[in-house]
C-alpha cells in the first residue's frame, strides 16, 4: 500500500505520459468511445479501436471523423477470437472497455443482446487481456446504475450494493462482479508481479455532449425537437440524474489509467466520477435550461403516454473518493456543459469542421480546468 499512500501529485491528465502510449478502446465508434479517441490522438497516444459499425446516423465516429488519426477495427464484443486477434496485435500498454449496450429502454426491447453484450462482452474482454501480456492496465466502464437504487437523497458511494432492477443495469452490476472474479481468480494483486495487470472499473453520471444521436435520450431529444420547432415531450420531468459533460468522467479514466501503469493494482478498485451534488438536478430543470441556451422559442411539455417500463426516479453518485484519492474534480458547472452541448451542434447544423470544433471543445476544457486549478 505504500504506492497508494503516497500524495498523488498529478491532478489533471499528464500530456507527456500519454504520448506514444498504444491504447485499445472497444466501443470506439459509440458516443462516448468518440470523445474518448479524439482526446487521446490528441494527447499522442497510438489508439486502436474495436467496435461494430457507429450506432446511430449521424454519428460522432463519423461527423468528427475520429477514424482518420487512428486504427479502426470493426467486431463484436461477443465474438472473442477476433478481438484476441486485434488486441494481439495492437499489443496495447492499456485497455478502456467502453462497448456496450448503453440504453434502458433498449434493454427492455433485447435483454438477451443486453446481457451477452455487457456480460459476455466483459468477459471476453478479459480473456482477451489474459492472453496479450503487453497489456498493463484495464479501465473497465459500466454506469451509475449498477447500483441497488434506493431513491435515496444522497450520493451512492462505491461500497453500497449492486443490483439494478432494469436489465441494462443489472447487466452493468454483472459487469461488475465479472470483473471482481477475474481480478480475484486470475489478475489478482498479490499475483502483480507475475502477471502485471491492473484492472478498475469506473462509474459515471449521465454523459452529455456534442454528436449524442442515441434514441430515447432526453438531450438527443431535445435538440431534435428544438431544431424541428416543435415542444418536446418529457418522458419523467421529475426524475433526478447526475448529469455531467462527457469530457468530465474521461478524464477520470484517462488519470486512472495514468495510476493503474505507474502504481499498479492498489487502484485496482471501482471509481465513480460523477458531478457536484446540485449538478444531480430533475430532468425539467436541464430542459429548460437547454431551451435557454437553445433560445428560437424552444419549449417543452409534459408527455401524455404512459411510461411502460420501469426508470428510477432518484439516482445522485458520490464522487468523495476520486476527489480526496485521485484529487479529480469536475471543472463544469451543468450550465456550462449544456452551453456546450448548444454551441456543438449548432455549429454542425451550420455546417463547421466538426473533428476540428470538437478538438477545440477538449483543448478549451483542458485549459479551464487548469486555470480554475491554479486559480
Amino acid at each position: 500500500m505504500g504506492e497508494r499512500a503516497r500524495a498523488v501529485e498529478d491532478v489533471a491528465v499528464n500530456h507527456e505520459f500519454w504520448r506514444g502510449k498504444r491504447v485499445l478502446v472497444t466501443g470506439h465508434t459509440g458516443f462516448k468511445g468518440s470523445w474518448l479517441c479524439l482526446w487521446l490522438q490528441s494527447l499522442g497516444a497510438q489508439v486502436t479501436g474495436y467496435a461494430l459499425q457507429p450506432p446511430t446516423t449521424p454519428s460522432l465516429f463519423e461527423t468528427a471523423r475520429v477514424g482518420d488519426s487512428m486504427r479502426s477495427e470493426l467486431g463484436d464484443i461477443r465474438d472473442l477470437s477476433p478481438l484476441v486477434r486485434v488486441m494481439q496485435s495492437a499489443q496495447p500498454d492499456v485497455v478502456f472497455h467502453l462497448a456496450a449496450q448503453p440504453l434502458v429502454l433498449e434493454s427492455y426491447t433485447d435483454p438477451v443482446g443486453t446481457y451477452a453484450t455487457n456480460v459476455m462482452g466483459t468477459v471476453h474482454l478479459l480473456e482477451a487481456v489474459r492472453q496479450c501480456p503487453s497489456v498493463r492496465a484495464v479501465v473497465n466502464v459500466t454506469t451509475d446504475k449498477c447500483y441497488h437504487n434506493r431513491e435515496w437523497l444522497w450520493g451512492y458511494r462505491e461500497e453500497d450494493p449492486l443490483g439494478g432492477r432494469d436489465p441494462y443495469s443489472n447487466s452493468k452490476a454483472c459487469a461488475e462482479f465479472v470483473t471482481m472474479a477475474y481480478r480475484a481468480s486470475f489478475l489478482n494483486p498479490a499475483q502483480y508481479a507475475e502477471h502485471g495487470v491492473a484492472i478498475a472499473t469506473t462509474r459515471a453520471g449521465n454523459v452529455i455532449g456534442g454528436g449524442d444521436w442515441a434514441a430515447q435520450r432526453l438531450i438527443p431529444d431535445l435538440l431534435d425537437a428544438f431544431a424541428r420547432g416543435i415542444t418536446a415531450p418529457l418522458r419523467q420531468p421529475g426524475a433526478i440524474r447526475p448529469w455531467q459533460h462527457v469530457l468530465e468522467p474521461l478524464r477520470g479514466y484517462l488519470m486512472l489509467a495514468e495510476r493503474l501503469l505507474l502504481d499498479g493494482p492498489s487502484w485496482g478498485e471501482a471509481w465513480n466520477f460523477g458531478p457536484n451534488e446540485g449538478d444531480a438536478q430533475p430532468v425539467h430543470a436541464v430542459a429548460t435550461a437547454l431551451a435557454a441556451h437553445w433560445g428560437d422559442g424552444a419549449a417543452w411539455t409534459r408527455g401524455t403516454g404512459v411510461q411502460a417500463a420501469h426508470e428510477a426516479g432518484m439516482l445522485q453518485l458520490s464522487n468523495a473518493k476520486a476527489r480526496e484519492q485521485l484529487r479529480w474534480h469536475p471543472a463544469l458547472s451543468l450550465d456550462a456543459a449544456l452551453e456546450r452541448v448548444v454551441f456543438w451542434h449548432k455549429a454542425w447544423r451550420s455546417g463547421h469542421d466538426m473533428h476540428a470544433v470538437t478538438l477545440r471543445q477538449i483543448d478549451e476544457y483542458q485549459s479551464l480546468f487548469l486555470q480554475r486549478l491554479h486559480s
